[in-house]
């Protein structure tokens, strides 16, 4: 019996916690809504509060400081003139009244953009809460202690005060509140009273008053996804009609207004299925990118995962695309994964007008960021291209059979902006958008701006209809949806969740509105894939040799010929090449880069790259009167 009596008592500590637990899980859906509006206030007054903003009110603040001395100078100096006069007529009382209504009116602007100047550099929401509740608590705290008594302190408005206080600072630790914490069945709080409120018993009993009379549940079951359930359309019913209903049955379940939830039709008629995604089946598992995550399909590639299903998700490697996404969306991270397979598989070029993907990039394949190497690296792609056309249509071909040329425009709203005043770069690149395809040349365009109209627009309204495989992050607004999504922009990217644990998540066009993960590759990843540069002056990968340019006419001289052959021998035979291109030109009175071009047949880029590395050999001389000149023992005199 001692032994028995002096046994420790059962602790009933840890049940407690869960319990605790628990109940708050419950009552974080419920208080999520007022965290939400807390922290999208915050954001509003936060985004506000900029270094602009803060100097137009202290420039307000100055001007109605100095405003309201120059009232009350005014006042007292027209009080003064009443009373050194009596006469209301007399100069010095009109003189001082009509100062002083100057100066009044003054004030009143002066107050007017001081009120302007504070509603655009606010103070922040914890600050306004701060000065709310001390408004409340302090009068409050005085009424407490003058008129009760210690009897009947808790009565008074000191309490109510501080029960306030404790009210918004519990709703907010408790919205904020992430619900992590299963039960028993590996069900959560909020997944219970879910499919609670979905059960046919519940269901029917509260449609009517919601306006969902009519329609009938089956019991929900729950996947990797989330919850699905069923419905049956009795009546006049569509897929269509609830769809409409989504905002009614969400606040029949009782959701919170960031759960996604998707109404679509099921595989027989006069059925619809609720899908709610309290989950996704990629967590728990890694996005990292590797190359075994290629297909082996060579037409095919791995944009991501289902998040419903945990599934691949394959996209055409030779299709021409649009991928879009707000800034912070993942929007690079998420077309790593797609540059690295085009590298792998054939050749690779980023035009980067950002910048920062380009320094990652740079040693592994050919990027161009500076407006002039993108302006070069655009006609020698399309070089490219014609060269392919006319290689092709030599060899009776109607689609190129060599490595795919990639070509990833990333931010367009930049290169666009670039491009703008050059009519005949743009159609370059919209001639690329169109006829590259065939030709093995793929279009990939990435902007944060999906709009085709405005003074900067991120896509071309004559690029954007050849963009046929679309993926959008998160955008801004229901327009930019519909340019990145075109006839799915009812999937809504734009209500994609914010935070870090959405980035690289969104939807693919006709893949249906599932959200999507995409696969990553950080930078060491893209660091060591092998260095293959792309350049549009060398031969073809295919092992065609380039097509030589059309014979020229000879040029004019202002020598005889044999002169000119005295003065400057014919060179010894060598290989064909861009270097003994540009040589010959010059040789035949070619004197600037224009004219080389036009001799030559070579792009601008071209020509301008082997002109400077002749240059630096002592090959070629820059004359400041005649120009380019054959340097060393080949130069000739004029």
């Amino acid at each position: 019996m001692k032994e028995a009596s002096q046994k420790p008592p059962k602790t009933k500590a840890p049940a407690l916690r869960a319990g605790v637990t628990n109940a708050l899980d419950a009552l974080s859906p419920m208080c999520a809504p007022f965290a939400a509006r807390w922290d999208a206030e915050a954001d509003r007054r936060h985004a506000l509060r900029t270094p602009e903003n803060l100097k137009k009110l202290m420039a307000a603040q100055r001007e109605h400081t100095s405003a309201r001395s120059t009232a009350a100078a005014a006042k007292s100096q027209r009080t003064a003139a009443r009373a050194a006069s009596k006469n209301p007529l007399s100069a010095a009382r009109r003189s001082a009244a009509t100062a002083d209504k100057a100066s009044r009116s003054h004030l009143k602007v002066a107050r007017a953009a001081l009120k302007n100047a504070k509603a655009e550099y606010p103070s922040t929401l914890r600050a306004s809460a701060v000065r709310a509740h001390s408004l409340h608590v302090l009068p409050a705290g005085l009424a407490s202690w003058a008129l009760s008594t210690p009897v009947d302190w808790s009565l008074w408005p000191v309490s109510v005060s501080a029960g306030l206080v404790a009210l918004n600072a519990g709703l907010l630790l408790v919205g904020r509140r992430t619900v992590h914490v299963e039960i028993e069945d590996g069900v959560s709080a909020e997944e219970r009273a879910l499919m609670g409120r979905l059960d046919p018993s519940y269901w029917v009993q509260n449609a009517d008053a919601r306006g969902l009379g009519g329609t009938v549940t089956t019991p929900p079951r729950i996947g990797l996804g989330g919850i699905a359930c069923e419905v049956r359309l009795d009546g006049q019913w569509t897929v269509k009609t609830l769809a409409a209903k989504a905002d009614s049955i969400r606040a029949l379940l009782g959701a919170r207004a960031s759960l996604r939830m998707r109404i679509t039709g099921a595989s027989r008629g006069g059925w619809a299925v609720i899908s709610l995604n309290t989950r996704k089946a990629t967590d728990g598992t890694s996005a990292m990118w590797h190359p075994g995550l290629m297909p082996a399909d060579p037409l095919m590639m791995s944009l991501g995962q289902d998040t419903e299903t945990g599934d691949a998700v394959l996209v055409p490697f030779d299709e021409r695309m649009l991928i879009a996404g707000a800034s912070g969306t993942g929007k690079s991270w998420s077309t790593r994964p797609l540059l690295a397979t085009a590298h792998l598989r054939g050749d690779l070029v980023l035009i980067d007008g950002k910048g920062e993907e380009g320094t990652i990039w740079e040693s592994v394949c050919r990027v161009a960021v500076e407006a002039d190497e993108i302006e070069n690296v655009i006609d020698e792609i399309h070089a490219e291209m014609n060269r392919r056309k006319r290689d092709m249509k030599s060899r009776g071909i109607s689609v190129w059979d060599g490595p795919q040329l990639t070509v990833l425009v990333d931010e367009g709203q930049v290169v666009l902006a670039m491009v703008k005043g050059d009519a005949d770069r743009l159609q370059r690149l919209i001639e690329l958008s169109s006829l590259g395809r065939s030709r093995g040349i793929v279009l990939w365009w990435a902007t944060q701006k999906p709009v085709m109209s405005g003074g900067a627009p991120g896509v071309h309204n004559l690029i954007a209809p050849n963009l046929l495989t679309r993926f959008s992050l998160r955008v801004a607004d229901a327009q930019e949806a519909q340019t990145a999504l075109d006839d799915c922009a009812d999937y809504q990217p734009q209500k994609i969740e914010r935070g870090k644990e959405w980035r690289g998540h969104g939807y693919l066009k006709d893949f249906g509105p599932r959200i999507i993960r995409t696969w990553t590759l950080d930078d060491a990843g893209v660091k060591a894939l092998p260095v293959k540069v792309w350049s549009g002056s060398l031969a073809s990968t295919a092992g065609v040799p380039a097509a030589q340019p059309k014979a020229e006419r000879p040029a004019l001289r202002l020598v005889k010929e044999a002169a000119a052959t005295k003065s400057a021998p014919a060179p010894a035979a060598e290989p064909v090449t861009n270097r003994t291109r540009v040589l010959d030109a010059v040789r035949n009175g070619a004197r600037t880069g224009r004219d080389i071009t036009d001799r030559t047949g070579l792009n601008k880029g071209t020509v301008s790259k082997v002109v400077k590395a002749l240059t630096e050999s002592g090959e070629l001389v820059k004359d400041p009167t005649a120009g380019l000149v054959l340097g060393g023992a080949e130069e000739v005199s004029a």
